[in-house]
Formats: structure tokens, C-alpha cells, sequence
């Protein structure tokens, strides 16, 4: 099994990109810098963050009196739902720079003072709700909703002696009550206004920085994976910070999630898209993307990965990897020239290459399907996900006793991942008719795939590239009892499920979709606010949903809020609808398509087809004619 965390070790060839960004703070000097690293939902964005820490940790030694650098990270995500993201930032640096004056112990007192007014423009956003609440009349919860409480009935209670003393004591015993940092700050607090607090702060911290002679460095990651408060409330406590010397911040993050964020911040508010995109801009000044990986780099990091996995079962020596290793990432960094043979592969590996052909018989293979699939298109996580699953399936055939090859459960979960859900169907109806488990119609497709020969689709659901280079692929499957592989597949399902790979936001979506009965403009506006790959996996899961209802109408209503939200998922849908049962294609549902390119053929398929309902089929042949 493969973790899904980010690698210190560069397997993806991000390495040039890393040295970029370390570059950048380097030769900032003490100016102010702040970049921020985009990509999509597991593209290895936190990976290239580990890299460029690794690049500016490099040469520093944990005793060293004056590190050019202070390193830390933040990861707003795991704040979530605990603690306000804006003062657990501000926070964290203000320990992380007392930890640091104190391990040199010098200008200790400074960095205390900055910690000081860290906490105080937290007293400010307690104090001020509180004493609102006593304003109202309401109750505040906690010690300081006693303090409060107290002193509102000491003030109530003026005229009369005894309730006076009475509530004297009340206040005494719930100052008491509070922590002494926070009596402190209480105490201190003055009459000042925010904008001086927060001048205040950001001169302490300057200073404090220009004394420690040092450049702080802030890695923010998974801002992404937060709910919108969150993430825009860990960018307004950076802009507290930004802009001051000696600092650079780093942060990791989906564009288009902080954007979601960010119009979700100003919900109810007219917001152009102009101003959605300078809000993050602002915050950024140099702007790096995380490099798509191609099938080379794909090709090397499934190598990588399965030969790990060799060395782990013990099947490949530790040597013989590690030195493969280096030959294959030597082969990656010139890769830009040519590419990556298998013949190459294999001399990475010579000493012991016979150990391991067949893991790299698969990265050669697998790699051009896994870049080239709209439903990995060389995603990290993704990839990584396709293993840890192929593994699972693997052990549990092995208990099982399935004669199974590693190559055929490759091969069929890859099909399963990549075809639409009427492809796969068309597969299992196919195995479970032979009474040998045989996909017969394969057949001759292989025949035609291994001479070279034009691609002829079995069904409509097979048609498009990946169905014709999927068949390229070996082994045959023709003649192999596939009903064992299909027992671990589909209907069995070990984490494949679209649900597991969508994020935080998206599986809301999904919720929201799958309860949905009819066109939603507002679940389309929240589909359209997704990327394409988080909606493919939600309209997969409406279509699987039609399916086990028969397509009744709520379920094309369904499907037609992820099209109408992101009109290139028409095609996915499509292939579908050819399996419709024809009693279910309903006049009703003919006019929202008849206006979509993508569902032409679909439409006079179902008008050939004797099975689709004879009111359905007279009014397409009214409409060819142009009548109503």
C-alpha cells in the first residue's frame, strides 16, 4: 500500500519547479515575497511544498546560533471546526518566534511583547461580543459571560447597598475564574483602535524579525480542503502579516476552490468575476502552477511505485531499487528530449531486472491510458488510489483462491475506472451470459487491435480512444473466465466509488444532487462552481442511481443538472442513455435533449429502435420533420 501523504522523495520531476520557488525567497533579500503554488485535488501540490522546505533546509543545522531561515507550516484544515483559522495563524507564529528567540535566548522579551499583542487582538474579538451581549441583556457563556453578568447586575444594582456588595463578589469570583494571561490582557487593554492594535502588531513583528536576523518562511497547505470560513480566514490573518520584511509565505491551494470560497464569503452580495479573481491576486504576487504530469513522468512513478512495493514483499533487494531508483529519475530529468522506452526501464534495473518485469511491463502499458483518461488524466492521488486498490483486490483473490494474474486485474480495473457505466454493463452482461465467464465479443476486437486493423465500436457506449487503446493492452481477455475478476469488481466496490474522491465540498454537492426531483438553478450554479473532474464523478453516480431506478424522471432531471452545469459531460451522459429501457423514454423528457449536440445520435437511436415508446418515437419524427 502506498500512503497518501505528501513525498519528500521527487518522484513526479517537480524538482526544477521547487527550485524555482526556493530561488525566489533566496534572492528576495529581506524584501517581502509571497507565492502561491495552484492545481487541482491531488495534482501534488503539498508535495512541491515539502520539496522547496527540503530546498531551503538544506545546509542548516538544528544548533546553528543564526539560521537564515525560520521554517514552519500551517495547515489550516486541521483547525477546522476547533478554533477561529485567523488566530490560529497568528498564533502559530507568534510561537513559533518565541520558541525560536528562546532557543537562542536572546531578544526573548520581544518576541513575547509580539505574542502579547497576538493575544490581545484576540481579547478584542472577545471582549467586544461580550460586552454587546451585556448591552442587549443577554447571557454570555463561560467565565467571562460570569464577569460580564456580574457586572451588569452591579450596575443594575447600584441604588441598593446589599446587592451592591452582593455583586461585587459575584465580579471578584468570576475574574477570579479567568486564566491570568487573559486577566493580564484585560488589563492592558486600552481605548486604542484596531487599525493602531493592528500597526502595532505588524512593527513588533518587523522588528522582532530585523533582530532575530532571520527570514520567516510560512508553508500554508490544504487551504483548499477548508470550508470557506476557514480558508478565508486563514488569507485575511496572512494579510496581517504580508508585506512586512524579511517574510515569505508560501501558499498551496485549487484556484477555483479559493474562489468558491471566496464569492461563498460575499453570498448574497453582487460580485463580478473580476473582483473574485483580484481578491486572491492581491494576496499573490508570484503565481506557480503544478506541472501536469506527462506520460513519462507517469510512466516513471508507477516504475517507482511497483518496484517499491517489489523491495517491500521482498521480491527486489533494497540495493537493486535504490539504485533503479536513481537511474530511472536520471531517465525522468532528460525525458524532455525523448521519451522513456521500456528497453530503458529495464536497464535501471539490470542487476535484478528479471525480478520485476512484470511491474514494469504495466508502467509501460498502463501509463499512456492513466494520462490520457479523463478520469485520472495523470493525477498523483488518483494513481496512487489505483494501486492501493489493486492491491486490495489482489490479496482478497488470493485468499479466496481466484486464479487470477496481476496483469488481468489491471486491466479490468482500469477498464472499470476509466468506461462509462453502460461500457462496463455491456462487459458484465456479456461474462455472466457465457457459462464460462467468456467475454466472446472481445474476440475479434483483440484479433483487429493486435493486426493493426480500424477500430469497429462493439456497442455505442464503446466508442472514443481509451476503448481502442484499452484493447491494445495485454493481456487478452477473450478467452479468460472473467467472472472471479468481476466478482472483486463494480458491484463489489473496495473505495473505487467516485464518492471517496471527491472533496469536502463536492460530496455536499452530490448530496444535494442525488435528493434533487427536478432542473435546480441553484444546484447548477453550485455544480458549475466545481471543477470537471469532481463533476464527472457526481453525474457517474447519478447515472448509476438511473440505473437502479429504471430511469425514472427524477433520475434524467438528475443527470441533466451536472450537463447543464458543465455542457462536456453531455458525451458521458450519452453513452448512457442508449441503455434506457425503451418504455422509459418518455415524450416528456424528449424536449430537454432534442437542443443538446451531444445526445443527436441518442435521439435517433431511440427513434430507430421499436423498443423506445411509439408517442416518443412520433414526436421525433415530427420533429425531423419540422412539425410540432
Amino acid at each position: 500500500m502506498w500512503h497518501d501523504i505528501e513525498a519528500e522523495a521527487d518522484l513526479l520531476n517537480f524538482g526544477l519547479v521547487a527550485n524555482a520557488a526556493a530561488n525566489l525567497i533566496k534572492n528576495a533579500g529581506n524584501s517581502p515575497v509571497t507565492i502561491g503554488i495552484s492545481g487541482g485535488w491531488g495534482a501534488g501540490k503539498s508535495t512541491l511544498v515539502k520539496l522547496v522546505q527540503t530546498q531551503l533546509g538544506q545546509g542548516i543545522a538544528p544548533d546553528d546560533k543564526k539560521p537564515p531561515y525560520i521554517l514552519m507550516e500551517f495547515n489550516a484544515w486541521l483547525y477546522q471546526g476547533y478554533e477561529d483559522a485567523r488566530q490560529a495563524l497568528l498564533q502559530a507564529v507568534a510561537d513559533r518566534l518565541v520558541e525560536e528567540a528562546s532557543r537562542r535566548k536572546t531578544f526573548v522579551d520581544n518576541a513575547l511583547d509580539f505574542a502579547k499583542r497576538v493575544k490581545l487582538l484576540k481579547v478584542g474579538r472577545i471582549v467586544a461580543p461580550a460586552v454587546a451581549h451585556v448591552a442587549v441583556g443577554s447571557v454570555a457563556a463561560g467565565p467571562l459571560g460570569a464577569l460580564f453578568g456580574a457586572v451588569t447586575g452591579l450596575v443594575q444594582g447600584f441604588s441598593d447597598e446589599s446587592k451592591r456588595s452582593e455583586n461585587l463578589q459575584a465580579v471578584q469570583n468570576a475574574y477570579a475564574e479567568l486564566s491570568p494571561d487573559l486577566k493580564d490582557l484585560i488589563g492592558e487593554k486600552k481605548e486604542a483602535s484596531l487599525p493602531k492594535e493592528i500597526e502595532g502588531l505588524r512593527k513588533a513583528f518587523a522588528e522582532l524579525l530585523a533582530k532575530l536576523e532571520v527570514r520567516l518562511v510560512v508553508f500554508v497547505d490544504d487551504l483548499d480542503r477548508c470550508l470557506p470560513p476557514t480558508a478565508i480566514g486563514t488569507l485575511e490573518a496572512m494579510r496581517l502579516l504580508l508585506h512586512v520584511e524579511r517574510t515569505a509565505f508560501l501558499i498551496a491551494a485549487d484556484e477555483s476552490m479559493i474562489r468558491g470560497a471566496v464569492r461563498a464569503h460575499f453570498k448574497g452580495v453582487e460580485i463580478e468575476d473580476g473582483l473574485v479573481t483580484s481578491y486572491f491576486d492581491k494576496l499573490i504576487q508570484i503565481p506557480l502552477r503544478v506541472p501536469r504530469l506527462g506520460i513519462n513522468e507517469v510512466k516513471a512513478y508507477l516504475a517507482l511505485l511497483l518496484t517499491d512495493l517489489a523491495e517491500r514483499e521482498g521480491r527486489l533487494s533494497k540495493k537493486a531499487q535504490s539504485t533503479g531508483q536513481v537511474e530511472v529519475l536520471k531517465l525522468l530529468k532528460k525525458s524532455w528530449s525523448r521519451g522513456i522506452s521500456r528497453e530503458e526501464l529495464g536497464e535501471a534495473f539490470k542487476a535484478e531486472k528479471e525480478a520485476v518485469t512484470k511491474e514494469l511491463d504495466i508502467a509501460d502499458q498502463l501509463a499512456p491510458l492513466l494520462v490520457t483518461s479523463a478520469e485520472i488524466a495523470g493525477n498523483p492521488r488518483l494513481i496512487k488510489r489505483f494501486l492501493n486498490n489493486l492491491m486490495i483486490r489482489q490479496t482478497i483473490a488470493n485468499d479466496m483462491e481466484m486464479p487470477l494474474a496481476l496483469e488481468q486485474l489491471v486491466k479490468i480495473q482500469l477498464f472499470e475506472r476509466c468506461s462509462s457505466s453502460a461500457a462496463f454493463e455491456h462487459l458484465t452482461k456479456a461474462v455472466a451470459a457465457n457459462p464460462d465467464g467468456y467475454a466472446d465479443f472481445l474476440d475479434a476486437l483483440e484479433d483487429a487491435a493486435t493486426k493493426g486493423e480500424p477500430y469497429e465500436p462493439p456497442h455505442p457506449s464503446w466508442t472514443g480512444p481509451f476503448y481502442e487503446q484499452w484493447l491494445k493492452l495485454a493481456p487478452r481477455l477473450a478467452k479468460e473466465n472473467l467472472q472471479p475478476i468481476l466478482h472483486l469488481s463494480r458491484d463489489r466496490s473496495l473505495g473505487l466509488a467516485a464518492y471517496d474522491e471527491l472533496s469536502a465540498e463536492a460530496k455536499k454537492i452530490l448530496e444535494a444532487t442525488m435528493e434533487a426531483t427536478d432542473r435546480s438553478a441553484l444546484l447548477i450554479r453550485q455544480l458549475s462552481s466545481l471543477g470537471e473532474g469532481d463533476a464527472s464523478r457526481i453525474l457517474t453516480r447519478a447515472i448509476r442511481k438511473g440505473h437502479e431506478n429504471q430511469w425514472e424522471m427524477e433520475d434524467f432531471m438528475r443527470c441533466l443538472n451536472c450537463t447543464e452545469a458543465h455542457p462536456t459531460l453531455g458525451t458521458q451522459l450519452a453513452t448512457a442513455l442508449y441503455e434506457v429501457p425503451g418504455r422509459k423514454r418518455s415524450v416528456a423528457l424528449i424536449p430537454l435533449l432534442k437542443n443538446q449536440s451531444w445526445a443527436a445520435e441518442v435521439l435517433q437511436e431511440w427513434e430507430n429502435d421499436t423498443d423506445t415508446d411509439e408517442k416518443s418515437r412520433e414526436y421525433l419524427r415530427r420533429q425531423k420533420k419540422g412539425g410540432k
